[in-house]
């Protein structure tokens, strides 16, 4: 790796702890060159342009994301829609998530209102979590793996959104009543 390379990566894990510690609310390049301790010409020579700033900043978290969801559901093994929904669900109720799912729900209220590069950068995202997480269910043949992963990806970020808007005691009820409604049976009792 160069020096050139080195630094960049550096400036990229400066800026996501940045990004995960503010929100969006401080992404001009200014900004965001002052956050990542170099010049702006500097971030601009490490980088293309602030879209290319952002994006590999929030592919960064996106990985640490993973990476705290595949110590609940590793690389290779397949889940239940049920077991993984729950095991998910769980992941994303954790203290340490709270930041990421935030920054989520500001990375696609961005996208919603038409703000580049936001649309580009969460659509990477759902896609890249949508091919993990099929690649994790274990789901009968004939089944649209696609749109279930999609549907999943809907869930736990609903679930962040009422942590966000109505608090975690609200988001336990509602992860709770998640798992009783993806269980196989549907008969069971809510914890």
């Amino acid at each position: 790796m160069s020096i050139r390379d080195e630094q960049r990566e550096r400036v990229v894990e400066r800026l996501s702890a940045h990004l995960l510690a503010n929100g969006l609310a401080q992404v001009s390049l200014r900004q965001l060159a002052a956050a990542a301790g170099v010049s702006d010409r500097m971030l601009l020579y490490y980088f293309e342009d602030k879209a290319e700033v952002l994006s590999a900043s929030l592919e960064r978290l996106a990985g640490q994301m993973i990476v705290s969801l595949a110590r609940a559901l590793p690389d290779g093994q397949v889940f239940p829609l049920a077991e993984f929904v729950q095991r998910a669900a769980d992941v994303a109720g954790r203290s340490e998530m709270r930041s990421f799912m935030r920054l989520w729900v500001e990375v696609i209220a961005a996208a919603a209102r038409g703000e580049m590069p936001f649309a580009e950068i969460s659509n990477q995202i759902i896609f890249g979590f949508q091919t993990w997480v099929e690649s994790r269910l274990d789901l009968p043949d004939g089944v649209d793996r696609a749109g279930v992963s999609l549907a999943i990806i809907a869930l736990i970020d609903g679930l962040a959104l009422i942590d966000i808007c109505v608090g975690e005691q609200h988001r336990g009820r509602a992860a709770r009543a998640l798992a009783f409604l993806t269980s196989a049976s549907g008969n069971a009792k809510p914890a």
